[in-house]
């Protein structure tokens, strides 16, 4: 008993001491973290969310949305170049991403299709709108104009999550502290940032990659956003989105790198068969974020598609 009882104290220590060794959240995203973040904010219902739009407001919007954990510098090679295209672009971080608030609540479907509304709505943006999703982002923006057709003037969905890779593929992270103990010992510092070159054919080109991303990970909250998204959009339905989907008529784009590694083929020609009516192109030496890795392919077919819809 005696034995046991100081495995049982040293393995407590140990997994206490990797806790606060390995743990990255140390600082509160307040106003002088925001201080560094090109762009702007606005308060939402839920928080603060950080944004950057520009271009020419008299032209049609261009709304790009990014996907899991990758905030909104994710479209530096897009957003820029949409600009110098002659739309107006507008980009943001998704709740418990970036610079945006970490709200403690669901982190489900529901409540970024709320704050996509709230954000157009507070920028009194009344035309329809060009929307584009990446991964995540693609139910996201998918749901949205379920929920909102008539503000759409077309949709593109990169690489987007269509099965629910969530609702098999988390455990242990769904265990009740497990889970929020692995985020921080685990996830946040090692997995999370090194899993992004997995998104990339030639990381090599990127040597930033990591780095960049790690950034948004100092600030308290990031892993609880995370761990949340992992375990409640596991319970949504992204297949009766894209189903729901095909009934409202709307110009359709589906963009796929033809080496990702996260999303399959085999889920994209679902997506193609549940969404019978749509332009599709698949990027050669592009993996998950081709956009990215392809910008000077990627870029012009997104121009041509939003002027052929207005």
């Amino acid at each position: 008993m005696k034995i046991f009882l100081s495995i049982l104290l040293i393995t407590a220590a140990l997994l206490t001491l990797a806790y606060f060794i390995f743990r990255t959240e140390h600082e509160t995203l307040d106003d002088n973290a925001r201080a560094s973040a090109s762009g702007q904010f606005i308060r939402l219902s839920k928080g603060m969310v950080h944004y950057q739009l520009g271009g020419n407001p008299d032209e049609p919007l261009v709304v790009l949305v990014h996907g899991f954990s990758t905030p909104s510098y994710i479209w530096d090679p897009t957003y820029q170049t949409l600009i110098d295209s002659g739309f107006s672009v507008l980009r943001f971080d998704l709740y418990g991403r970036g610079y945006s608030d970490r709200p403690v609540v669901d982190y489900n479907i529901d409540l970024f299709v709320n704050q996509l509304g709230e954000l157009l709505e507070k920028l009194e943006i009344t035309q329809p709108v060009h929307l584009v999703g990446l991964s995540m982002g693609g139910p996201i923006v998918a749901e949205y104009a379920n929920r909102h057709p008539e503000s759409l003037r077309s949709l593109t969905l990169i690489d987007p999550l269509v099965t629910n890779m969530f609702a098999s593929g988390t455990f242990p992270l769904t265990l009740p502290g497990v889970g929020e103990y692995l985020m921080a010992v685990v996830m946040e510092p090692f997995y999370l940032p090194h899993s992004q070159s997995g998104d990339l054919v030639h990381p090599e080109n990127f040597p930033d990659w990591e780095s960049q991303y790690k950034v948004q990970t100092r600030y308290k909250g990031f892993g609880q956003a995370v761990l949340s998204t992992m375990r409640c959009i596991a319970k949504d339905d992204t297949l009766a989105i894209y189903k729901a989907l095909a009934e409202k008529g709307l110009p359709i784009l589906i963009i796929r790198g033809k080496e990702d590694q996260t999303i399959s083929l085999e889920d994209i020609n679902l997506l193609r068969e549940m969404v019978p009516e749509h332009q599709f192109h698949e990027i050669e030496a592009a993996g998950h974020i081709p956009h990215y890795e392809q910008p000077q392919v990627v870029n012009p077919l997104l121009a041509d598609f939003f002027a052929q819809n207005g």
